[in-house]
């Protein structure tokens, strides 16, 4: 007997887009799980912030959805799957497949005790993770990197940067707040080639002020709080948590695509 739905549960046109891009099985037995189940079980886990050991049990086993999850961290998988839905929806929207300028910011928040790497940010006064986030004008993410919260934004952004060295060969232009001003400006043109374009708030401003491009990625944080899993630092690995971001923007760019063929159909 088939399950009643959860809210986060893959329509028949998310999974139609997700389908062809889950991995194969890899030599030996055929799978004996719903790939399908599999997802909606993670989708559920992101959207709610649940334990793994508390996912219901009319989903797949949590030991089960945890094997595929960490080993599709582990392969890359999470990161290409976002990367080519990220490259669809641009496409879908008439503009040019990889981008030519980019945001960046970082969003401290509180880590758990389950968290194994974690720091105090004076700043903010957070003691726990740090996400330095790097996206698109759509604000798509084109790479997440999380560390601990101690670590500057500056210093963590040459982290960030140097992971994408050569991966977007149309990529001229990155827009940042005042965090990210003095040596890093000149360390992006030497080693990267970019230009690195600090947008800051005006000294005269009271309030809240809308500044120029910055908007988009605070955009994408305001869609994180979609997903309750990224209220906090929860995963134990940095890795798992940049996973678990890409799954939350897999899980957005599913449902902008489908309904984008139900608009059309």
């Amino acid at each position: 007997m088939r399950r009643k739905p959860y809210p986060s549960d893959l329509s028949d046109e998310e999974w139609a887009k997700l389908k062809p891009r889950i991995p194969k099985a890899e030599r030996g037995a055929p799978r004996c799980v719903k790939m399908r189940e599999v997802i909606n079980a993670l989708r559920y886990l992101a959207r709610t912030g649940c334990q793994w050991r508390m996912l219901p049990h009319d989903l797949p086993p949590w030991a089960t959805v945890y094997y595929y999850f960490s080993h599709w961290r582990d392969t890359g998988d999470w990161e290409r799957i976002n990367q080519e839905l990220r490259i669809e929806v641009r496409v879908s929207v008439g503009k040019e497949a990889e981008p030519s300028a980019a945001i960046m910011d970082s969003q401290s928040v509180k880590a758990t005790e389950m968290s194994e790497a974690r720091g105090y940010d004076a700043g903010k006064k957070v003691n726990g993770i740090k996400r330095h986030l790097l996206v698109d004008t759509l604000g798509l993410v084109l790479k997440v990197v999380v560390l601990t919260a101690n670590i500057q934004d500056r210093d963590g952004a040459r982290i960030l940067l140097e992971k994408i060295k050569g991966q977007f060969p149309r990529l001229q232009r990155i827009w940042a707040d005042g965090s990210y001003t003095g040596a890093l400006v000149e360390w992006v043109k030497q080693m990267c080639g970019w230009i690195l374009d600090i947008v800051k708030r005006s000294d005269k401003a009271k309030g809240f002020e809308l500044l120029p491009h910055r908007w988009i990625v605070e955009r994408t944080f305001g869609w994180f709080n979609r997903f309750r899993r990224l209220s906090k630092g929860y995963e134990r690995l940095p890795a798992s948590g940049e996973a678990m971001v890409y799954l939350a923007m897999i899980t957005l760019m599913t449902k902008r695509l489908a309904k984008q063929q139900t608009c059309f159909a």
